[in-house]
């Protein structure tokens, strides 16, 4: 007889867990949920609203196989994800099973490694049915939306398409995106830039500006120019202030999304499935998670990596703490179960998101960022008007040197070309050229994956565990079309007064 029966939700979960347990336990998977609403059928009471299951064809022999074993079994662990769906899952199974609350018991872990799934084994608890009926209760709200909404679309739009609580409100937000972007009118306006160089001193160098107002027509604009035409320009004003920046938390499932298609150009869905086989193989921590602690041995580990890379003055241990409503603070952020495991074998997909990861993980544990930024004020003789010429200096990189997020990478570049020389209040300034730009407001962007995550997060529209297979779901259902769309040449006055 079979002392011990683990009951997973994966093949691949339950290869890994089966290395850290000995010959006493047999772990089985589920393969997610052994039943579901019916497919064909309302299969909500009305009047009650309890649901109706079935087991579906296809699950059947792996049905009567897990009874089968564990009816052998003295105890039986159910082992599903920490989260309302696996919580789910577990109680699909006890009560399918025929399963004893006497020799039943469940555990769960946000990790696979051995302490964590010894741990687990050594702290059960009962099925928590308050998460079970919360998935219940969305489950229904699905069926209902779905079942009494799909109708009017076939009426009102075409037949075959369906409905669903977060897919309509996806396809909404996308419908309103494009009104607005259709409804846009665009203002121009005329942007002064310049490039001046010393009067004295080393005349090669070049102080780029802009001019601290816009102008709306043409004849503005022009007009302008002719002033600065025999105008002096004098540095008025220089200020240099320090500056930090501070890393951005840990990843969290939808801020794990966003970031891996601004800087991979995963999608949303292929992203989960990396993380997923990521998390199966015991590389990282659970990748379903709207928190962003970490744990006291995370933090640790982190500390002693980065000493040992970057030196003590780099280490500033942190805790962030969960701004979302919900959250579920128990949970940790998406993390490496090891950290002195800064490369994984694996395949192309797998290594760079765990380095993604790996990298966000470490740098929340490093010093602030230590910047010097300098702003010129030029006057123009006579003029109220301004330009203005703004540069930076990093000081000390602290976290930028592991880590940089996407605007920041972008605030870098545009940094780049703002670099100043040294100057001197009074200084009196040659202009080598200004220049008038028309420019034209821009309207609404399109979404894309990113940024449809972010907005439904925003929103507090459905979970981010969701947002893959919603995303998915309306492209494959075409109810929205992804590609990229050829912009529109604009053609653009260009003024230039050179010396």
């Amino acid at each position: 007889m079979q002392k011990n029966l683990v009951i997973v939700e994966s093949p691949a979960k339950a290869k890994t867990i089966e290395k850290f347990l000995g010959n006493d336990f047999k772990v089985l998977s589920s393969y997610g949920h052994i039943r579901d609403l019916k497919k064909k059928e309302f299969s909500i009471d009305t009047e009650s609203f309890v649901p109706k299951y079935e087991i579906p064809a296809e699950k059947t022999k792996l049905v009567n196989e897990l009874k089968s074993q564990a009816k052998k079994a003295d105890t039986v662990w159910l082992a599903s994800d920490e989260d309302r769906e696996g919580e789910a899952i577990s109680w699909h199974l006890f009560e399918v099973l025929n399963l004893k609350a006497e020799n039943t018991k469940r555990i769960v872990f946000h990790e696979i490694t051995k302490p964590a799934i010894l741990e687990a084994i050594e702290n059960p608890r009962d099925i928590d049915l308050n998460l079970v009926n919360a998935q219940q209760a969305r489950r229904v709200l699905d069926r209902i939306v779905g079942f009494k909404l799909s109708p009017v679309l076939w009426k009102k739009v075409k037949p075959a398409l369906s409905a669903g609580r977060v897919q309509s409100v996806v396809v909404r937000l996308i419908v309103e995106r494009e009104r607005e972007i259709q409804n846009f009118k665009g203002e121009e306006s005329y942007r002064i830039t310049a490039v001046f160089t010393p009067q004295e001193g080393d005349t090669s160098t070049e102080i780029k500006a802009e001019l601290n107002q816009r102008f709306k027509t043409k004849e503005e604009a022009m007009e302008f120019l002719e002033v600065c035409r025999n105008s002096e320009f004098r540095i008025q004003e220089i200020t240099t202030r320090p500056q930090k920046r501070v890393p951005a938390a840990p990843f969290t499932t939808s801020t794990l999304q966003q970031e891996a298609a601004h800087k991979l150009n995963f999608t949303v869905a292929q992203t989960m499935m990396v993380a997923q086989r990521l998390y199966e193989s015991g590389r990282i921590t659970y990748m379903r998670t709207d928190s962003v602690n970490l744990s006291g041995l995370c933090i640790g580990a982190s500390t002693k990596v980065i000493t040992e890379l970057m030196g003590e003055k780099y280490v500033k241990s942190r805790q962030y703490q969960t701004k979302s409503k919900g959250a579920q603070e128990a949970h940790e952020a998406i993390r490496p179960t090891y950290m002195d495991q800064a490369e994984i074998e694996g395949t192309p997909q797998e290594r760079k998101l765990y380095d993604l990861i790996w990298k966000r993980t470490i740098a929340p544990q490093v010093a602030d960022a230590e910047l010097e930024k300098t702003t010129i004020v030029i006057s123009i003789g006579g003029q109220n008007a301004q330009f203005i010429a703004t540069g930076q200096v990093v000081k000390f990189e602290g976290f930028l040197k592991v880590y940089r997020e996407s605007y920041e990478e972008d605030q870098e570049q545009e940094d780049e070309s703002r670099m100043l020389p040294p100057m001197q209040q009074g200084q009196i300034l040659v202009r080598k050229e200004i220049m008038a730009t028309q420019r034209f407001a821009q309207r609404p962007p399109r979404y894309n994956e990113a940024s449809l995550v972010h907005k439904l997060e925003e929103l507090g529209i459905g979970r981010p565990s969701t947002y893959a297979p919603t995303i998915s779901t309306v492209q494959q259902r075409g109810y929205v079309e992804k590609g990229n769309k050829e912009g529109v040449k604009r053609s653009y006055d260009v003024l230039t007064l050179k010396s």
